[in-house]
């Protein structure tokens, strides 16, 4: 059997798999959460959001992390986590993982990190 293009789910014809079709209606959920961390040492924030990055990945729930650094403002770094869904995130805010990090950015950052839960609308998941 060959690997035909033409054989694969299309997503956008609703081409999902003997399930779909108009009648199945998708049941898709995914938390998003940012945080944003402004430094007074960045090389020293930078260190523990990767190695909270690195321990996050491995979390039940956990879909994807990612660690950015603004290239407008110096010493802003970005947290964009994916969850399986709000109780997910919940549980990992609620875990030590979550206070080892926040414990360890004590007298780092120059402004309280902003955090916000977010709602992915065009996150769509084709497993």
């Amino acid at each position: 059997m060959t690997d035909d293009p033409r054989n694969r789910p299309n997503p956008s014809n609703g081409a999902l798999g003997p399930d779909s079709g108009p009648e199945r209606e998708l049941d898709i959920e995914l938390a998003i959460v940012t945080m944003r961390f402004d430094a007074h040492d960045a090389a020293a924030l930078h260190g523990i959001l990767s190695k909270y990055v690195v321990l996050t990945r491995m979390v039940p729930g956990c879909r994807n992390v990612d660690l950015c650094s603004s290239v407008t403002v110096e010493g802003r770094l970005l947290i964009i986590q994916k969850w399986d869904d709000a109780a997910a995130q919940q549980a990992h805010f609620d875990s030590d993982v979550m206070v080892e990090m926040a414990r360890a950015c004590e007298g780092l950052l120059s402004s309280p990190p902003d955090i916000d839960l977010w709602d992915g609308l065009s996150a769509h998941d084709l497993r």
